[in-house]
């Protein structure tokens, strides 16, 4: 077998393989004669079907896939031990390639374009000076926090009087012109209002002061505008029903349902962190305490959009081989075509360029991925999944359990990668960089991130 591999343009490779019949022959009789012990011909006992019809049958389908085999080994081989960086995957050259009779014993000649990453270099050291912002826990956040937690272990209680935020139950019947209801006309059992989502003004303010018992007369079509979809679920009919519908409903109350959070009290303290958190004073510490990390990675997050931005603009433009690539994208996106190409080409340069740059940064900082490394990433994420539930006292027992299974999955086992990765980064090059720290809320760190 020969390779010869040319690059005249530093980043549009072009590879050339030559197959010999002596690099394919041997494994391709070896497996023909694995088919013969197997193969079932009438008139032939097994094993004893003769060599020719076997290879009359199946020869040309072994030889091309022992020779694609040799191809995918030996390209990815040559592209290993010569430390080409390439980019995608190969595609056959449309100038050069020419058809292959595999009826025939070759020599057979591939030609390949190979993309190939631009060479440049990707450093940082403590003579540069990037921005980390560090967000305060104030008061305002703790305070929220506290809300939070009551609300989610609040409870729903009978109100006398509509305000904020309650819920209404009671039964509705379609009107006439004259106010009556109408016979055979749309009637609710049981329905749900929420005045405070009514999008007409007017609708709105007739529910002002509403009790149980009352009697509201209104226009579902006027309270939900335009949305004909809420209009059907509250008068749980299909959506084509009430296109021309305008008339009148009377709403009859039931039920006021009053949503009442949980009293700040030690209840709550143990609910939510156990039963060492007794005091308000403790429940506040706590809550601090869990918020500075969740904070903290909103600044690693900008610190990584910062030494993104810092070091693209250090390595400046860089030319990539844009024919091919947009040729392995639109062969990756085949059923999406060239406008998706097209429209999609820019954005998936600069990620590639980050990409690149990244890689080097890792590879500088001698940056590898553990198995604890992905079993902390898999509990991180556990945890994270409990506390969107209100769940943050989880016993390190469970966490195990629940990383356990998420490792289990292979597109998990890649996330956790990426991610283990992109801490570890994080922690190099804030030790790597001189760090501009600058102190911010979080709602002007959040401000600032809507403006980017």
């Amino acid at each position: 077998m020969n390779i010869s591999f040319e690059c005249a343009d530093k980043v549009n490779g072009l590879m050339t393989i030559t197959v010999e019949k002596a690099d394919y022959a041997e494994k391709v009789e070896k497996t023909l004669k694995d088919y013969r012990k197997k193969a079932q011909v009438p008139g032939f006992r097994p094993g004893m079907v003769p060599m020719g019809l076997i290879k009359r049958q199946y020869g040309t389908a072994v030889k091309v896939d022992e020779v694609n085999r040799l191809l995918s080994e030996k390209l990815l081989e040559y592209i290993r031990e010569n430390k080409i960086q390439m980019l995608g995957e190969p595609l056959p050259n449309e100038e050069h390639q020419q058809p292959q009779d595999f009826e025939q014993d070759g020599p057979f000649t591939f030609v390949f374009d190979i993309a190939v990453a631009p060479e440049f270099k990707a450093e940082l050291t403590g003579k540069d000076k990037i921005d980390y912002y560090n967000i305060k826990v104030d008061d305002k956040l703790i305070d929220d926090q506290v809300k939070m937690y009551a609300s989610q272990a609040g409870e729903f209680v009978a109100a006398q009087e509509w305000s904020g935020n309650d819920t209404l139950k009671g039964d509705m019947r379609q009107l006439d012109a004259e106010g009556n209801t109408l016979e055979d006309g749309i009637q609710v059992e049981g329905a749900m209002v929420m005045p405070s989502y009514v999008k007409g003004e007017d609708e709105k303010k007739k529910f002002d002061g509403c009790k149980p018992g009352d009697i509201i007369t209104f226009n579902p079509k006027k309270a939900y505008p335009d949305n004909d979809a809420e209009v059907a679920a509250l008068l749980k009919v299909d959506k084509e029903k009430v296109k021309e519908l305008d008339a009148d409903f009377s709403f009859q109350i039931t039920e006021i349902r009053h949503f009442q959070p949980a009293a700040i009290d030690e209840k709550l303290f143990e609910r939510v962190f156990g039963e060492e958190c007794k005091t308000e004073a403790d429940f506040r510490a706590r809550i601090a305490e869990t918020i500075k990390p969740q904070l903290q990675i909103n600044s690693d997050y900008k610190f990584v959009q910062d030494v993104r931005k810092y070091m693209e603009q250090k390595v400046g433009e860089l030319t990539f081989p844009e024919a091919l690539l947009k040729r392995v994208m639109l062969n990756n996106n085949k059923d999406k075509g060239e406008d998706f190409v097209e429209k999609n080409f820019k954005a998936s340069i600069d990620e590639l360029k980050w990409h690149l740059i990244k890689e080097q940064l890792v590879a500088a900082n001698n940056i590898k991925v553990e198995d604890d490394d992905l079993k902390q990433m898999a509990k991180v994420a556990t945890r994270q999944q409990f506390a969107q539930y209100g769940m943050t006292n989880i016993p390190d027992d469970v966490l195990e359990n629940y990383a356990a299974e998420q490792l289990k999955k292979r597109e998990n086992v890649e996330q956790f990668v990426d991610r283990a990765v992109e801490q570890k980064l994080i922690v190099a090059l804030k030790g790597v960089v001189k760090l501009n720290t600058k102190e911010t809320t979080l709602d002007e760190f959040n401000k600032m991130m809507r403006e980017q």
